[in-house]
């Protein structure tokens, strides 16, 4: 890992302004009052002429922002002597960049890179004389998936990723696809069938024909949509830049003004003393950044300041179904018995057999029994047949568990059990008869009815579930939570054209697998459950919810609107304080010293409000938006 930077390295123009304000200090107690007037004013005009190029860049592609406000500012107070106020103009200006630039790059040291997960090396058949030798045509070789061609066979073991996209040759395998389609239940494939890089292998070693290169496989064509969808996005406008043409603006007329009504150009100068920028410059980095450290305090990394803006007006919000509102991981959720038979003691055989498999239903059955508190004791003769079931010796019994063909050989009087959306059964059979069915299913999230009222409460107005499930599950979700619409059987892309086709924005979207990446990045506001979440989530949104409660997504845009709220009175604060102290130097009621000071107290006032962000006073108004009275109850899907 690479080591940070040093301070003055990564922020010099800002180190340097401390530096010499220091130095200006000590020469003006020093009785050295002139050498620090012009040290500072010569940087003071040398950072106004550095800021002025980015200025002019701007202001030709027809943005006009801050930094006209602040150029203007340091120009003025030097002119008119007040070198003091100028330096402290520069120390807010570049220390509010600085600010912002420090906590994004503090939020993303959180995450890793996107493309950790990638497959590197493949397993790849090469002609082997010495094996020739031993009737083995073939062996394997491991080498860079780049290496790979079209027509190549690699070899995958259990566990594995699949490196590229290709053709199954073996008669089967079990396939792990929920990263690419956020289906958690596994899939069987069969000699013929396609199979997609990303995807992970179950428990047998198979064996596949390559059909696309590396960089056109599944998985790179994923975090090639990433790096467009977030270049594509519009960059977005700096809440201080807003005010600060307009503020500008009423500045130089009541300076002109008071020059006119008095004659004296030292008029002009003392309204332009007062109209210093420094509540716009640092009072919404502060606010920014007091927010999104409370956020932090909540489990929630708002990667920067503009984040927090668009969080504050989400309209609509988009959910990945699987690992999102539901947990991604199928529970054993009801037992069908055969006549005679218990269901503890279905469960318990069946259990005490499939302890032995590594496929993911294997598990959820041994969870299943545990949670009845049964006792998972081990046996003896256990085989697996790949892609079919396993069978085991249980206390003398023949245990046999897995598909209903496999049943079905066993017992040709097996009976098919129904099964609704989102279900999936196995099936068990004892000493050759039929004993029943395990129904497994992705429950629903506890927490997900309660964030969606929520979300609704802080004004969202539209819900989309974005899936890789079939269209009945899909719907049969949406009708238990009260999502507004469904798209299902997506792929990245399908999302990705999904959150652009959203015409009521910002949109939020909110995923957590390599699936998910791509939309995360071209939505307004991607928002990874990052507790479970892949790296690719993680890295392409600007949202990451570190624990795993889908609660903090309400929070977050919570969280974003009381920010934006204070941002906007700490401006509001400094702008009418400043407005006041104009109009009176437009008079001649304020001398350039006097409103310096006075023009410093506001910054103080505009600096304190924003800190209430950080939301730790008691005094902090809340929102108590979120559902206080709902309980939240186990649903399934």
């Amino acid at each position: 890992m690479d080591q940070p930077r040093p301070f003055f390295v990564r922020y010099p123009v800002f180190a340097s302004t401390i530096v010499l304000a220091i130095i200006g200090g000590v020469l003006a107690l020093t009785g050295l009052e002139e050498a620090a007037r012009w040290i500072i004013s010569i940087f003071a005009l040398a950072i106004a002429a550095k800021e002025s190029v980015g200025m002019v860049r701007s202001i030709l592609k027809g943005s006009w922002g801050i930094d006209v406000l602040a150029v203007t500012a340091i120009i003025a107070t030097v002119l008119v002597g007040e070198y003091w106020a100028s330096i402290i103009i520069v120390l807010m200006f570049t220390g509010g960049e600085s600010l912002e630039d420090y906590a994004e790059s503090r939020a993303k040291r959180e995450l890793t890179s996107l493309l950790d997960n990638t497959p590197q090396i493949a397993h790849r058949e090469v002609y082997s004389s010495a094996g020739a030798e031993k009737g083995a045509l073939f062996a394997t070789k491991d080498c860079p998936v780049a290496e790979l061609n079209i027509g190549d066979v690699v070899v995958v073991k259990p566990g594995e990723l699949i490196p590229v996209d290709g053709i199954l040759l073996t008669p089967e395998a079990t396939l792990d696809e929920s990263s690419l389609t956020g289906e958690s239940i596994p899939v069987e494939r069969v000699k013929g069938d396609a199979v997609i890089s990303g995807s992970v292998n179950g428990s047998a070693v198979f064996r596949m024909e390559v059909t696309a290169l590396a960089a056109d496989s599944q998985y790179q064509r994923i975090v090639e949509l990433v790096k467009e969808a977030s270049e594509s996005k519009a960059p977005f406008v700096r809440l201080a830049d807003r005010y600060a043409v307009p503020f500008t603006i009423v500045a130089y007329v009541l300076a002109i003004t008071a020059w006119i009504l008095s004659g004296n150009p030292t008029h002009f100068a003392e309204v332009l003393v007062v109209a210093t920028p420094c509540p716009l410059i640092i009072a919404a980095p502060v606010a920014f950044i007091a927010g999104m450290s409370r956020a932090a305090r909540h489990g929630i990394i708002v990667k920067n300041g503009g984040t927090l803006e668009k969080l504050a007006r989400i309209k609509t919000v988009a959910f990945d179904k699987t690992g999102t509102l539901t947990h991604g991981q199928p529970v054993l959720s009801k037992v069908k018995t055969a006549p005679g038979i218990e269901e503890d003691e279905l469960v318990r055989l069946a259990a005490i057999a499939e302890q032995y498999s590594a496929h993911t239903l294997a598990h959820s059955i041994v969870v299943g029994a545990q949670q009845r508190g049964l006792t998972v004791e081990p046996c003896t003769d256990v085989t697996e047949t790949t892609a079919a079931g396993l069978t085991a010796t249980i206390e003398g019994k023949k245990v046999v568990v897995g598909k209903y063909s496999f049943i079905a050989e066993q017992d040709p009087n097996a009976v098919r059990v129904e099964i609704t959306a989102g279900e999936l059964a196995v099936y068990v059979a004892i000493d050759g008869k039929f004993a029943g069915a395990l129904l497994l299913r992705d429950e629903l999230r506890a927490d997900a009815p309660d964030t969606l009222q929520w979300l609704s409460a802080l004004g969202v107005r539209h819900t989309l579930m974005l899936t890789g499930d079939g269209q009945v599950t899909a719907e049969h979700v949406a009708r238990e939570l009260g999502v507004t619409n469904v798209r299902a059987e997506c792929l990245p892309l399908d999302k990705v054209r999904a959150v652009e086709a959203v015409t009521d924005r910002p949109v939020m979207m909110v995923g957590d697998g390599v699936n998910d990446a791509p939309v995360l990045a071209a939505a307004d506001v991607g928002v990874a459950m990052g507790a479970r979440g892949s790296t690719a989530a993680s890295e392409s949104a600007d949202v990451v919810i570190m624990k795993d409660d889908l609660h903090r997504v309400a929070r977050s845009i919570e969280i974003g609107q009381q920010t934006i709220r204070i941002a906007l009175q700490s401006i509001w604060i400094g702008i009418s304080l400043s407005l006041i102290l104009m109009v009176l130097a437009t008079f001649g009621l304020i001398p350039a010293v006097v409103g310096a000071g006075f023009q410093e107290v506001i910054d103080v006032i505009a600096i304190l409000n924003a800190l209430r962000a950080l939301g730790t006073s008691r005094w902090l108004v809340k929102l108590h938006l979120a559902p206080r009275s709902l309980q939240p109850q186990q649903s399934s899907v």
